[in-house]
């Protein structure tokens, strides 16, 4: 038996499609879900469970009171079809879509690349998230010794 390649439909993003195909009635190349709207590049930093990533960028905003820009991380929930299906450390597409869950509300469309740094960047980021449960630690047991 040889299973028939499915053929892909436009999506009307200047993307190429994926390879594969497959049986996902979220894909918007495979099934038949519309994209619209915004679209974003950014890193998978969580992909644990199947046709779901997590993925997060930087942007820069300006505060207006000191005249400076500040970074800010954005994380989104998004649909991995099983046709692209993105791993941990790669550089994506997404785009905008109508609700599929919850949470849900994009869903990638292109796989740029593999970021190479992607484990010393996490690493990075646990070690001050722990620095930082520390020292709330020490605020905590610090009254405690005054009294």
């Amino acid at each position: 038996m040889v299973k028939k390649q499915k053929e892909t439909r436009n999506i009307g993003v200047n993307v190429n499609p994926p390879k594969e195909s497959c049986d996902d009635k979220h894909c918007p190349f495979h099934g038949n879900l519309p994209v619209r709207g915004r679209t974003f590049t950014g890193v998978v930093v969580q992909s644990k469970t199947p046709k779901m990533a997590t993925v997060e960028w930087e942007r820069r905003v300006m505060v207006p009171k000191y005249e400076r820009y500040k970074k800010k991380r954005t994380k989104l929930v998004v649909h991995n079809p099983m046709c692209i299906n993105a791993k941990l450390g790669d550089i994506v597409k997404i785009i905008e879509s109508r609700p599929i869950s919850k949470m849900k509300k994009f869903v990638i469309i292109e796989n740029l690349g593999k970021e190479e740094l992607i484990a010393d960047i996490l690493e990075a980021r646990e070690h001050v998230e722990s620095k930082k449960k520390d020292k709330k630690e020490e605020n905590k047991e610090a009254p405690k010794a005054k009294e």
